[in-house]
This record gives C-alpha cells, structure tokens and sequence, in this order.
C-alpha cells in the first residue's frame, strides 16, 4: 500500500508541478489561447497567478513533508486541498462545457483522495 501511495504521489505532484509553472510563470493571453485555458481570461491576472503558487506548494506538500520525516500529515492535508482545488476546476470546466478537462480534473481528483484515504486511513505515511 505503501509503494501505491508513493507513486501515487509522485504522478500528482507531477501535475501540480506542471500546471503551476505553467500559471505561475507563463503570461496570463497565452494560456488564455491553449486549449482548456480559455477560463483564464475570465479572471485577474492575480488569481491565476496565486493559483499556479498554490500548486506548487502542493507538488511540494504531497512528497517534501513524508519524504524529510518532518511533519508527514501535511501529505494527507495537501491532497485533501487538492481535491478541493480539482473540485473547482470541475464546476469551471463543466460550466465551459469542456467536459475532457472534467474528466481529467476527476482522475487528478481520485489520486487525491486516494492519497488522502491512505494516509488518514490504514496506511501511516512511511519513507
């Protein structure tokens, strides 16, 4: 169980990773422009900015804490953030009619839980 909820870790700190140096860093009209992110020229500058923060600090939450030994329950806490955060992405998907990108958000979304049954649950998180 252990090893599962590793790589399961791992898969979504990859997406955090990519989708927030994408937000972060990449100007807010040319991800307005890529396909599944018209929803950004709805909102400020500001918040897809914070949003790209956010899940970089989640890419860091799901693996740093367990993988230092120091403080590992934020694992746990940063993928139940995650599927709030995958929540959200699904209402402004669905709303767009971009139902691809539900779906999508839905597995990110069961990684999450999945990783946060497993660390709340049965399995303690282990290096």
């Amino acid at each position: 169980m252990n090893v599962a909820l590793w790589v399961a870790a791992w898969l979504l700190a990859a997406v955090a990773l990519l989708g927030g140096v994408t937000k972060a860093f990449v100007p807010k009209e040319r991800l307005a422009a890529a396909e599944g992110g018209g929803w950004t020229a709805d909102v400020g500058t500001g918040f897809v900015k914070t949003l790209g923060v956010l899940e970089l600090l989640a890419a860091a939450g799901l693996l740093l804490p367990a993988a230092l030994g120091v403080a590992p329950v934020l694992v746990p806490v940063t993928a139940v953030c995650w599927v709030l955060l995958m929540i959200g992405a699904m209402i402004t998907h669905g709303r767009r009619g971009e139902h691809r990108f539900v779906a999508l958000n839905l597995v990110y979304l069961a990684l999450a839980a999945f990783i946060a049954w497993g660390h709340f649950g049965p399995e303690p998180f282990t290096g």
